[in-house]
């Protein structure tokens, strides 16, 4: 029990490092939660600081997702004490937890697109390269990462879904319920982008905000 509380504080607190936070501040002096749309997220990095900037925090909160699934699990010998699919999925829920209520952003942080990209990737490579499809066709579509984002989040639940109960493949079912949960935080997270969306207010990708 104390490998499972352990890894799942550890993942918790590697989620909470808020890369786009220290990003911001390194490369323009500033606190990106006070610009743009001011989430502390890849995506304003990207439109607030640049794309270098932002192309460094992306990779790095896919990275934490990663690394807390994969790597960490197996660092702390979670599966010795239960099956590997409950110790990854408990490490992958709480490193995106981490992300979106991070305990150094005074629980205000991203909504965790990019980390959980990172977990999915550890997780199931296959469903997550169709979210990644969905994301670029509805983002050179319509031009909204907002859109994109939750189009690919509900696709990849969806895919696990067909796969499970139309192509009768074996996919635990854990899997599919803690997909689906993290589907819903990430409309919740993202639900003042649904509001901008349907007033027709959303910002689009290439828009700079000017400091």
């Amino acid at each position: 029990m104390f490998k499972i509380i352990l890894a799942i504080l550890s993942s918790y607190l590697i989620g909470s490092i808020p890369f786009s936070i220290i990003a911001s501040r390194f490369f323009r002096k500033i606190d990106i939660r006070e610009y743009g749309s001011k989430n502390p997220g890849a995506t304003n990095v990207f439109r607030v600081v640049g794309p270098v900037a932002g192309s460094i925090v992306l990779v790095l909160d896919i990275a934490k997702g990663f690394f807390a699934v994969y790597f960490l699990t197996k660092l702390l010998g979670t599966e010795t004490v239960i099956a590997p699919i409950y110790g990854r999925l408990l490490a992958g829920v709480a490193v995106i937890l981490g992300h979106v209520f991070s305990i150094f952003a005074k629980f205000k942080g991203g909504k965790g697109i990019a980390v959980g990209a990172g977990v999915f990737l550890s997780l199931i490579p296959l469903e997550l390269m169709l979210g990644v499809a969905v994301f670029g066709i509805i983002l050179a579509t319509t031009k909204y990462v907002s859109l994109a984002s939750l189009s690919a989040s509900f696709f990849i639940c969806l895919g696990l879904i067909v796969e499970k109960y139309l192509l009768k493949q074996n996919q635990p079912f854990i899997l599919l319920l803690t997909s689906f949960i993290l589907t819903l935080l990430v409309f919740y997270t993202h639900r003042g982008n649904i509001k901008r969306l349907l007033n027709g207010t959303e910002n689009q990708i290439g828009q700079k905000v000017k400091l």
